[in-house]
């Protein structure tokens, strides 16, 4: 008689967390959010400072097209996703496993900036009991986490761990060079004014904050993947200012 082989809940896991680190995986997710950041961009004119800061270089190089950076951006991840020779597929529970992983992490941070507040004795700013307003500030956090992710994490942390493989050190220190020092620039991008963007006032709190969050979300990209770090970045974002 035939039994049934039962997927053991160790290889599930295993699966899922190998197919979610995939770019195409990674694109599928966050599809919806960039459409909804680029659509909200139009209406509500509102827009992320890493964003701004991308479109500004594109300007510069003459490529003034609205679409052209979302359309870059699901570029690099079909070609990550090409040269990885991984399979094209996408599962449907992959996904709401991201979703609910993503949730988890920004709650894990959310924590770790509510201890840090207390520390520091410094809290959030309240948020405009306006929904207009809210709509506007998460369509904003979408951005945030797409394109910050883009710029930090998949262009410079890589860039930076690619450059710093001529070092004599073992790969594991290089790699936390690289995440400390791009989470120190991703850290002072918020208190730089450029491209239309008012940087904040710099304070210690909220920057050595955003060292450490920098660090998180790097540490979340390289083992989790694209997908997993924008999706815990927006969720973050939104998580602090509900």
């Amino acid at each position: 008689m035939s039994e049934a082989v039962a997927v053991l809940p160790q290889d599930a896991v295993e699966g899922y967390f190998d197919e979610s680190r995939r770019p195409l995986v990674s694109l599928a997710f966050i599809a919806p959010l960039l459409l909804c950041y680029e659509v909200g961009v139009l209406v509500l004119r509102v827009q992320n400072g890493a964003d701004a800061w991308m479109r500004k270089w594109l300007d510069l190089l003459g490529f003034s097209q609205h679409f052209l950076l979302p359309l870059l951006t699901v570029g690099i991840l079909l070609g990550w996703h090409h040269v990885s020779r991984r399979r094209w597929t996408v599962r449907g529970s992959v996904i709401a496993g991201m979703a609910a992983e993503c949730c988890l992490l920004a709650l894990l941070l959310w924590f770790v900036f509510k201890t840090q507040s207390l520390v520091w004795n410094w809290a959030v700013a309240p948020v405009e009991n306006n929904l207009g307003r809210r709509a506007a500030l998460c369509i904003g956090f979408l951005g945030a986490g797409i394109y910050e992710e883009l710029l930090f994490r998949v262009i410079l942390l890589s860039g930076t761990i690619w450059a710093f493989k001529g070092l004599t050190a073992p790969p594991t220190l290089r790699a936390a060079l690289a995440i400390a020092v791009t989470s120190t620039l991703f850290a002072a991008a918020h208190h730089v004014s450029m491209a239309g963007v008012v940087g904040e006032p710099f304070a210690w709190s909220s920057f050595t904050f955003r060292v450490l969050a920098g660090a998180f979300f790097s540490a979340v990209f390289l083992y989790r993947g694209f997908g997993i770090a924008a999706g815990t970045h927006a969720a973050y974002n939104i998580l602090v200012a509900a």
